[in-house]
């Protein structure tokens, strides 16, 4: 099914991020995928949900495998719009922060199905559904433990 929703703003591949930002998308990588990371989805009331999940990032971008009854496949589908930050360990923000704004885009090419999952860590079920997702925004933050990135904001163009 098609999504029903518009992209707002630009939007960037986690390709075209890595390489316009390539200090930032690194930490962001490492936070992301140290599970877990969390997504934020929209529902069609408008009230928030958030989401546990497990990112892939690859060559080919950045992608979630899901359930094709998960809620936030739903809320993707129809909205669009998400926010993703990374799991933070304790009250210090140890290990630092990151955190993304974008569109999440339904893919069921088999190409790119395979190449996201020869990057995951798990071996998604021929059942799931896979999004891309594609970057508006990137900000870092920490608290002393860990350097920021230079620079520690992008927006794409």
């Amino acid at each position: 099914m098609p999504p029903r929703h518009r992209t707002v703003g630009p939007v960037s591949t986690w390709a075209e991020f890595a390489d316009a930002a390539p200090d930032l998308a690194a930490f962001g990588a490492r936070l992301l995928t140290a599970a877990p990371a969390y997504l934020a989805t929209v529902r069609a009331t408008g009230a928030p949900r958030v989401h546990p999940v497990t990112p892939i990032i690859g060559p080919a971008g950045l992608y979630l495998f899901m359930e094709p009854t998960s809620p936030k496949g739903h809320d993707l589908r129809e909205r669009g719009s998400f926010a993703m930050h990374n799991g933070v360990p304790d009250n210090s923000g140890t290990g630092g922060e990151f955190r993304i704004t974008g569109t999440g885009r339904f893919d069921d090419d088999p190409a790119v199905r395979a190449a996201a999952a020869a990057a995951s860590t798990y071996a998604p079920a021929d059942r799931y559904i896979l999004f891309e997702l594609l970057v508006t925004e990137a900000f870092a933050n920490a608290y002393g433990d860990v350097e920021v990135p230079t620079p520690a904001r992008w927006k794409a163009q």
